[in-house]
């Protein structure tokens, strides 16, 4: 239904737009590395007769995806076709001269407009820009001038997280996320799909991870309130549902990291499986938030084949280099009075020290042995910041959440990160300081759209060599307070306009006042699309 009326609003849309003649404009999110304006007339969109395409499945693929954009943005359907580019034609192609993998070039003169990349992924990227330089009107009046893009990103690793577990959402709405990263440029998927509140993706092994565990029978009204809904709630992913998910984001370039937190946020599992905890239950699916004593016992061998059959799973349905093992927010109360993890403290002769206690380190034992089986499955491990704590190995990828410290920190330490500040990427945190009276209720916290848009992931402090390590940016949207696709909509949009210039422009060409102008002509597409957004900052008022 509201696919329908998504299609009946653009077509309302574009019917009423103005005929006047409109121009394209290459000042887009993110910003382009450069563009220069060329001699000689524009191309006119209205007298193009086709996108030209002479390659492989991928970049047919993405020659029609421009082909939808653009009849989406101004109406005008062109057909792809194979063979001679002649005038009047879009062509898409490979350009083996170029260096960047996911850089472009888009040349644009009266006979042709070419958008060319190293990959048909580099390529993609170009049709992005191309499509958010379009103006929203009618086909035969968009003129696109003379000129050269030439672009590439800043940071391979370009990524945006959803929790579904806390709360939950279909296969329809995880495809238009990942509809919306690649409007951003986004290249990663982080999928948090287990946490204590709810386990979200079948495991065939184990049947009760679904069957039991992902389900409360009860959820906290407000925050840790003591009140509840007693209202059954849950979902869960297929196997099938799953791979139909990475399909559609291969689609679009987007590489699907899943995460299965461990030791910690478990209970869901616990409640299915009582015995892999330290006192055996009962358990039940959490029905508040926070943090919480119940955790995997890492004393228990059926434990580690607990979590080597999971991945194994996990594994075949996610072709990722990464798989997330969380390793956060792991109370270490349980393992402290448990014989078993004791005695798996005393056999591997683990001690703590003056900063850590036996049982840090015995957290550090379980996430290496974690990581050791992935590896022997030819894959790598990423981990949130508090691994740092735990004597992880150097190959294990630190997530740095708790600020910036921990992954400067992990960086100088040769350990590849990825940032992920609460203060400037948490888009569950709130983005106005005022009115909350009318506002949905959050989590807290403050990060505005000006906030996000000034990180700088690789400061001047770090070494040469430790900047090397920044692989990359992310923002996360926890989803304690988020029911509903409309509100994931409204409290990513517009900030991950200003990741995304984090993740792919370069600092010298960052400016905040030029953002805003460039987003809010981005935010004319999210009209069209249907999608909700927050539009503080453009309000004439003190956030």
């Amino acid at each position: 239904m509201r696919k329908a009326l998504l299609f009946l609003f653009s077509a309302l849309f574009v019917s009423q737009v103005s005929f006047a003649q409109q121009v394209a404009d290459f000042n887009t999110v993110p910003l382009p590395r450069e563009c220069q304006a060329q001699k000689g007339k524009p191309f006119a969109l209205g007298a193009a007769q086709s996108i030209v395409c002479n390659g492989d499945a991928d970049l047919m693929r993405v020659a029609r995806f421009l082909a939808d954009y653009i009849e989406q943005s101004t109406g005008k359907l062109l057909p792809v076709v194979s063979g001679k580019a002649s005038k009047n034609t879009i062509v898409v192609q490979i350009d083996k001269k170029m260096t960047a993998k996911e850089g472009y070039r888009i040349t644009v003169n009266e006979k042709q407009v070419r958008i060319e990349g190293l990959t048909a992924q580099g390529v993609f990227y170009g049709v992005q820009t191309l499509r958010k330089a379009l103006p929203i009107a009618a086909a035969a009046e968009i003129e696109i001038p003379a000129v050269v893009v030439t672009d590439e990103p800043r940071f391979p690793y370009r990524g945006m997280h959803l929790d579904v577990s806390r709360h939950f959402f279909g296969v329809d709405f995880v495809k238009q996320y990942l509809d919306m990263l690649a409007l951003h440029h986004i290249n990663t998927f982080h999928f948090h799909i287990t946490d204590d509140q709810g386990w979200r993706v079948e495991i065939k092994k184990y049947p009760r991870l679904t069957e039991v565990g992902a389900w409360r029978q009860r959820t906290v009204v407000g925050r840790n309130t003591g009140l509840y809904d007693y209202q059954r709630y849950g979902g869960y992913y297929t196997q099938d549902q799953i791979r139909e998910i990475v399909a559609y984001a291969a689609d679009r370039f987007i590489t699907v990291i899943p995460e299965i937190d461990m030791p910690g946020h478990m209970e869901a599992a616990l409640a299915a499986y009582p015995d892999l905890g330290c006192t055996g239950g009962p358990y039940e699916v959490e029905p508040n938030w926070g943090i919480f004593d119940e955790i995997l016992c890492a004393g228990k061998e059926k434990t580690f084949e607990f979590t080597e059959g999971v991945l194994d799973e996990i594994i075949s349905l996610f072709p990722s280099e990464y798989v997330h093992i969380g390793g956060d927010e792991a109370p270490r109360t349980r393992w402290k009075t448990c014989s078993l993890c004791q005695q798996r403290i005393a056999a591997e002769g683990i001690k703590g020290d003056a900063k850590h206690s036996a049982e840090d380190r015995l957290q550090g034992y379980f996430m290496k042995r974690v990581e050791k089986f992935l590896n022997s499955r030819g894959r790598k491990a990423i981990g949130w910041d508090e691994l740092l704590d735990c004597d992880v190995n150097e190959s294990t990828t630190i997530m740095s959440w708790r600020g910036v410290e921990g992954g400067l920190t992990a960086s100088e330490k040769g350990h590849d990160v990825i940032m992920v500040p609460t203060s400037f990427f948490y888009f569950d945190y709130y983005q106005y300081k005022e009115d909350y009276w009318n506002k949905p209720l959050l989590i807290g916290g403050f990060v505005p759209l000006e906030k996000v848009y000034s990180f700088e992931p690789a400061p001047d402090t770090l070494t040469e060599a430790a900047k090397k390590h920044i692989i990359g940016v992310q923002a996360n949207l926890w989803t304690e307070y988020i029911y509903a696709p409309e509100f994931v909509e409204y409290q990513v949009l517009p900030r991950m306009g200003a990741l995304a210039e984090v993740q792919w422009t370069l600092p010298a060409q960052k400016d905040y006042d030029a953002f805003k102008n460039r987003e809010h002509r981005l935010t004319s597409l999210y009209d069209l699309r249907g999608w909700k957004y927050c539009k503080v900052a453009w309000e004439d008022k003190k956030e």
